[in-house]
């Protein structure tokens, strides 16, 4: 990293310029998360799966000077953007040599380190002085920035570390299965190298064999990634041999794991699914489920229904349930609100963005815009997304719950539930489902299958089945694409019928 920081010196980048980077998970990249903040310059982790319209955005926005970009399709993406692009003047290729391509700005990353003198000496830099920057996934708006200082990025990599969140540890081996670009990595590779962590970074896009090997080559103890993932993953493990024997911990965050799959994840293959939450205004973590000492001698089932949670706060963080009426609600497990948090690693504004910082924080307070309850042990538990409750006849429904629930049904693989606009009802349920081959299920079963827990109100009018659900360019499912398509669904059946 210290020759990449004199490299970067090289090609005139200082101290409050920003670096964006268009990488996966691999060990240039890696290295650009310290070399960048310690000589002073912002690292800026562009999602490499971003609209071109969101990219171009998003590179202006932040006012980039240089950007990092992997081979391949990030690099292809910053050729075809590139005269949109305002204010970057040099691209380095993180690999060894540069793909033949018009722009000759480009530079070769080992090139570059090669011809140039590592720094000797890290500046002395201000704790306020900006290090980081994400953006939000821009699924209700544009994109919005998100800056993190200096004290900002070392006090959350030292919180995540400890037993009350992510519990990293020397002896564990962490495999960066979150994409670099999201939120951090979920913070692991600034945690993990606090930690003194042996780390595994498996490049772009790896599949279910990829991470399966690795596991069981490098003897991984925990990694972290949102659902879908380890749900791919245990369909891989239905039709392969892999030894999982080392692994520990799953970390899930973005949504909320399906009990199933944490279950067969303990009782098939003994490793534990520990629910995140968190936000890209938040550095990542927030909070993370897992029973507390006084919990050891609950039942597994007791234990379970605690893990199926957010969880505790993260250390440092403060947070209030905000109801309707703009009144803290009772902790009491049962009341709920939009669940607002402040603490010193979340931020009290936008980059570049007055309109919407009005709307998303009171004072230092950050409204997340998640709709929680909170029980008598602290534990937080998201009931939905405040644009994602589904509001029929002046009830609420978690689509959450819903989607939970479909995937227990043994022919499910994903579901997703969103609201339609109903003439009698105002929203209902409308219910995309994802089934596994060969499977013989229909809508009516799937109705039948909920009802055995649900009341008829909650069921979907509709259940559609598809091949594909839409995901976001961070791996959650697109609501927005599924609510456009509501308009072409038959909501005939309505709940008092």
């Amino acid at each position: 990293m210290r020759a990449l920081a004199g490299g970067l010196a090289e090609l005139g980048i200082e101290s409050g310029d920003r670096v964006g980077t268009f990488g996966w998970n691999h060990h240039r990249h890696f290295e650009a998360y310290f070399a960048v903040p310690l000589s002073g310059a912002q690292l800026h982790t562009v999602n490499v799966a971003l609209p071109d319209d969101h990219a171009e955005y998003i590179v202006n926005d932040a006012d980039d000077d240089l950007l990092l970009v992997d081979p391949g399709e990030p690099f292809e993406t910053v050729e075809r953007l590139w005269d949109r692009f305002e204010g970057v003047e040099t691209v380095v290729i993180m690999d060894e040599s540069v793909p033949e391509t018009d722009l000759d700005c480009a530079v070769a990353y080992e090139s570059l380190l090669d011809a140039s003198d590592p720094v000797t000496e890290w500046p002395d830099l201000d704790e306020d002085q900006p290090a980081g920057m994400c953006y939000t996934s821009g699924t209700t708006g544009k994109p919005k920035g998100v800056e993190y200082t200096q004290k900002m990025v070392y006090s959350h990599a030292m919180a995540v570390m400890t037993p009350a969140a992510l519990d990293v540890h020397e002896d564990d081996t962490v495999m960066h299965v979150v994409p670099m670009y999201h939120v951090n990595g979920w913070e692991l590779p600034y945690t993990a190298t606090i930690a003194g962590t042996r780390q595994v970074y498996p490049g772009p896009s790896p599949e279910p064999a990829d991470l399966a090997r690795l596991i069981e080559e490098e003897s991984v103890t925990l990694t972290a990634g949102v659902p879908t993932v380890w749900i791919n993953l245990l369909d891989y493990l239905d039709e392969a041999d892999a030894d999982l024997t080392s692994l520990d911990r799953i970390v899930v965050g973005g949504s909320a794991a399906p009990e199933e799959v944490t279950r067969r994840y303990r009782k098939e293959y003994d490793v534990t699914v520990e629910q995140a939450w968190g936000m890209t205004e938040t550095m990542s973590i927030g909070s993370v489920s897992r029973p507390r000492a006084e919990m050891n001698d609950w039942s597994p089932d007791e234990q379970a229904e605690v893990r199926a949670k957010q969880g505790l706060l993260a250390p440092g963080l403060q947070m209030r349930i905000v109801g309707d009426d703009g009144e803290a609600v009772a902790w009491d497990g049962e009341a709920f609100g939009e669940l607002w948090v402040r603490g010193p690693t979340v931020v009290e504004e936008y980059h570049n963005r007055p309109d919407a910082n009005a709307a998303s924080f009171e004072g230092d307070w950050l409204k997340t815009g998640d709709i929680a309850s909170v029980d008598e042990h602290g534990y937080i538990e998201v009931v939905d997304r405040a644009k994602d409750v589904i509001k029929s006849g002046g009830e609420w429904i978690s689509s959450i719950e819903l989607e939970n629930a479909l995937i227990e049904h043994d022919a499910v693989i994903e579901a997703a539930v969103v609201a339609a606009d109903h003439d009698r009802w105002q929203e209902r349920p409308v219910a995309y489902v994802n089934i596994r081959k060969g499977a013989e299920v229909n809508a009516a079963d799937l109705r039948t299958f909920l009802a055995e827990d649900y009341p008829r109100w909650w069921l979907p009018d509709t259940v559609e089945f598809t091949d594909k659900i839409p995901k976001t360019a961070t791996g959650k499912f697109d609501k927005k694409a599924l609510r456009d398509r509501t308009d072409d669904v038959d909501l005939a059946w309505t709940p008092g019928e």
